[in-house]
């Protein structure tokens, strides 16, 4: 329960600096975007080794699936600083900043459960990894649905 409360806590203060400070802490509304698309593509990667290991497409490593969950839940705390204002574009819909307080709500309901996927990865529980993993990958469906470009 700490690290959720710690985690939720890091973006809650990453969305609010990043809102106003975004664009200062980028060169250019590109960089912004260019970054947030970069941590999004690690995210997949290390996310879709242990959805390999789920389909049973790899055999099951702890390890490796452990610290690839240790992985995403990192990187989940990383993009938001690059969705403030002036950092428009990309892949991201314009619904992420005209609904900010609905995709805020998506990045903390992601993050939550990538927690809970780690906290299964770390535990060793493959039925409890395979059940997170669901759980995470709607919240990931879910935001793109509604925030990312097709």
């Amino acid at each position: 329960m700490k690290l959720h409360k710690l985690i939720l806590a890091g973006t809650a203060t990453a969305l609010a600096i990043g809102a106003g400070a975004a664009f200062a802490q980028f060169q250019s509304a590109e960089k912004a975007v260019d970054y947030r698309e970069s941590v999004f593509t690690v995210m997949g990667t290390h996310f879709g080794r242990i959805g390999a290991v789920v389909k049973g497409e790899q055999p099951y490593n702890k390890d490796e699936v452990a610290k690839n969950a240790a992985i995403v839940t990192m990187m989940s705390t990383l993009p938001w600083q690059a969705f403030g204002p002036g950092t428009e574009g990309g892949k991201a819909k314009p619904e992420v900043w005209s609904d900010n307080a609905k995709f805020k709500a998506a990045a903390e309901k992601m993050q939550l459960a990538v927690i809970d996927l780690n906290k299964a990865a770390q535990s060793g529980d493959l039925e409890g990894i395979k059940k997170s993993f669901g759980a995470a990958g709607s919240t990931c469906k879910g935001c793109h649905d509604d925030f990312k470009k097709k």
